[in-house]
């Protein structure tokens, strides 16, 4: 049976509909570890790219409205050793904080929401529940006793 493969057509300079222009870097958003402001995102970006860059990439590629940007380099940690005991750096980074246009915010979504976890009556996990309940209660202390041990005698 041969073997048969999709033709597309040959780019030919001053073809507009071919070309795709592709960015060379690209960025990760980052969930921040210190509370920010809503309208700020924080993303990880390569070393050279510059703070327009982000601008642009933002703008022309998601078309986000981006007011300012800002960025810092991040110095990586030095910290471990390898088997020979020698340090092991790791690179550094590029932190870029996007802060959005005006009257636009940015929230994380969740994706992981809290599940209800009240077993159905009569299962398995209804009456392991249950038992452990009855064992929190036979541990407490008896309240008649005023705060004295059970072993202490009266």
């Amino acid at each position: 049976m041969p073997v048969t493969r999709t033709l597309f057509p040959l780019y030919q300079l001053g073809n507009p509909q071919l070309r795709i222009f592709r960015p060379n870097w690209f960025l990760t958003l980052v969930r921040p570890g210190k509370e920010q402001p809503p309208d700020t995102v924080q993303f990880r970006i390569p070393m050279v790219m510059t703070k327009n860059d982000v601008k642009n990439y933002l703008e022309k590629i998601y078309n986000v409205p981006v007011g300012v940007v800002r960025t810092r380099i991040q110095f990586g940690s030095n910290k471990k050793r390898n088997h020979l005991n020698q340090r092991v750096k790791q690179p550094d980074y590029k932190v870029a904080y996007v802060q959005l246009a005006q009257g636009q915010t940015f929230a994380f979504p969740d994706i992981f929401p809290e599940k209800d976890n009240t077993p159905a009556e009569g299962s398995m996990e209804a009456i392991q529940e249950k038992f452990m309940e009855d064992e929190k209660q036979k541990q407490k202390p008896d309240p008649r006793r005023g705060g004295i041990t059970e072993w202490f005698g009266l």
